[in-house]
């Protein structure tokens, strides 16, 4: 099995400059708890990623108005990534190593294509790679 076989297809995604309350509301409508951070909408180069988490943590947690600020504001900016065609197992690898609960999956030309979730490797692994998978990504790192 591949990545394109359990990923996300054409995630919604957003640029820096998108307002936090757009952002939250498209976690919201998509039932989701990241967006990709793209550098244009047009040609979807993934340059970082936005979590509720991080809405929670450097902007409400700070007092600081989210109304106020952009997803380039609190995203982080860093992006690993892995491709359509890798293995699900090597992509269960790359979360478990940098310690992701979601990865970009990017392709020939290195724009976003899709997205793997924690839910889908629980919908698309066995119970040992699932808990493998959880176990590793929630260790306290150093």
């Amino acid at each position: 099995m591949n990545v394109q076989d359990v990923m996300t297809t054409d995630p919604t995604c957003c640029t820096p400059d998108t307002g936090l309350q757009e952002v939250a509301q498209m976690m919201v409508d998509y039932d989701c708890g990241c967006i990709p951070i793209v550098d244009t909408n047009d040609s979807k180069m993934p340059i970082g990623m936005i979590t509720d988490r991080d809405i929670t943590c450097r902007v409400v947690a700070q007092g600081r108005n989210p109304l106020d600020l952009t997803a380039g504001d609190a995203m982080t900016a860093s992006v690993v990534s892995v491709t359509p065609d890798m293995s699900f197992e090597e992509c269960l690898n790359v979360m478990e190593k940098s310690q992701i609960r979601r990865v970009a999956v990017v392709d020939e030309n290195g724009c976003l294509c899709g997205i793997v979730a924690q839910a889908d490797v629980a919908l698309n692994a066995n119970e040992s790679d699932t808990a493998e998978v959880i176990q590793e990504v929630s260790k306290a790192t150093a």
